[in-house]
């Protein structure tokens, strides 16, 4: 991170605010019809098998009821949302010096260069439909790492696999965004880790929206074979405008026997984004997930990221903090199906509202018949800091065997006073006293992170505290 983005003092919400003229080489008509479909898919000069898919798609999203149990997305109109933006760059580069100026200006704000050089093993970055730079260090290509963009590898010699494994455990047909996506779906990451290689430094991926009344709909697909580990991040912002703009991405997780894949996101839309996410894992015997999410921006969220413990002994660890501000209604949480026996899924959330800010936790755990010796344990904790901020806590369970051990634990709280006083008795303002709190009720997710991504989200977390986002 530069100097500028971790000096607290500094930090405003113009930092991500920033955005640069909309000079575009090409855009499609707002709105969703098959012509705008077959119009993107000729763009991406897709295989007839995926031009099929887009119009299957297109066709279940207009079939499909849009959601009505979480929080009002009335003002969410598909007819202004602009699908497919191509930024102003040719095609994606591998080296930074050839990204063109304006893009290159905006990951360099947002740190992404010194990330690379400093903590990441590999980098992909995507500004509005596209990515426009992708890298990976040697060492980690030499152990049969393959890390590109999702379209590149639809179109190489990984065609086979794309076709194998995408939205198959997120099929178009679960839910309206999920239909969405796979119609008009752009850009993403593709991750192959083979059996037993191990990536100890994170590669990242970065997405930027630039462009006011679009939608964001990338794909990441991520296969981890037998035995292997990877650290994988994404980040993401946008500029705040006066109208809606859409993320309807979609990531799908497979975790093979003993491997283990850490997930990492810090979210940090503008408040008026519409992040209508979703992501899934599939987890094979004695394999692990790990999630870790933090989620700060967005007017709406729907983001419930999902384990699938498909084999004997498959672990699911979820640790997420959600901070709702002004004009926010995030509904955030994740699911757990235990599909096996001894399989084992841990939840430990956090979730802050302020300025009237609306945060709901939202958790599903299935034990199926077959998964016997099955543990579940779900801990989350809600802390308000005025009388006008909402937090609710919604938790399904769905147990179909007795020999399962299953938990849940919910608390809400507010600030406690005399710790405030304590702190300012040490020399610390009543602002800075309260973030201080809210920081350290934030830590199990800010300790999970690599150094660089837990300053930005403290940072976040000051950002908010005073009232400077947008």
């Amino acid at each position: 991170m530069n100097e500028e983005k971790t000096r607290i003092e500094d930090i405003n919400r113009a930092f991500y605010d920033f955005r640069f003229d909309d000079r575009d080489a090409y855009k499609v008509q707002s709105g969703l019809t098959q012509e705008i479909v077959e119009q993107i898919s000729r763009e991406k000069k897709d295989p007839d098998w995926m031009r099929e898919f887009r119009l299957r798609s297109l066709d279940i999203f207009h079939r499909t009821d849009m959601p009505d149990w979480g929080p009002s997305i009335e003002g969410l109109d598909m007819r202004n949302i602009v699908t497919y933006v191509r930024p102003n760059t040719e095609r994606m580069h591998t080296r930074w010096e050839d990204v063109p100026e304006d893009i290159k200006s905006t990951f360099e704000r947002l740190g992404i260069p010194q990330s690379e050089r400093t903590s990441l093993a590999g980098v992909g970055a995507q500004y509005d439909s596209e990515l426009v730079y992708h890298n990976v260090r040697e060492e980690v290509a030499a152990q049969g790492v393959i890390y590109t963009d999702l379209e590149s590898a639809l179109h190489g010699e990984y065609a086979d696999m794309i076709r194998e494994h995408f939205m198959k455990l997120v099929p178009p047909t679960d839910h309206k965004f999920a239909a969405l996506h796979g119609a008009v779906w752009s850009g993403g990451s593709f991750v192959y880790v083979p059996a037993g290689a191990s990536v100890e430094i994170p590669l990242q991926s970065y997405f930027r929206l630039n462009a006011a009344g679009a939608g964001q709909f990338e794909h990441t697909l991520i296969i981890v074979e037998e035995g292997a580990y990877l650290h994988f991040i994404e980040g993401c912002s946008a500029p705040k405008y006066n109208v809606a703009n859409l993320h309807a991405g979609c990531v799908e997780l497979y975790v093979g026997k003993n491997a283990t894949l850490r997930y990492s996101t810090i979210e940090n839309w503008s408040k008026n984004m519409y992040n209508l996410n979703t992501k899934r894992a599939k987890v094979e015997a004695g394999g692990k997930i790990e999630w870790v999410s933090g989620s700060f921006g967005s007017h709406v969220s729907y983001l419930y990221p999902m384990s699938v413990l498909n084999g004997d002994g498959a672990r699911s660890e979820f640790t997420g903090v959600t901070f709702a501000g002004a004009g926010q209604n995030l509904d955030t949480g994740c699911k757990a199906v235990h599909n096996a026996p001894n399989t084992t899924s841990y939840v430990n959330t956090r979730s802050i509202s302020k300025d009237g800010g609306v945060s709901t936790f939202r958790s599903a755990v299935v034990v199926n018949p077959q998964a016997v010796n099955s543990k579940s344990a779900v801990s989350c904790q809600s802390l308000m800091l005025d009388a006008k901020s909402r937090s609710d806590t919604i938790p399904a369970m769905d147990i179909r065997t007795s020999q399962a051990d299953i938990g849940h634990e919910a608390r809400i709280g507010r600030i406690s006073d005399d710790a405030v006083f304590y702190l300012m008795s040490r020399g610390l303002s009543e602002e800075d006293a309260r973030a201080l709190i809210v920081s350290g009720f934030a830590e199990n997710v800010s300790k999970e992170l690599p150094l660089e991504y837990a300053v930005e989200m403290n940072n976040l977390i000051r950002i908010e505290m005073k009232g400077a986002i947008g």
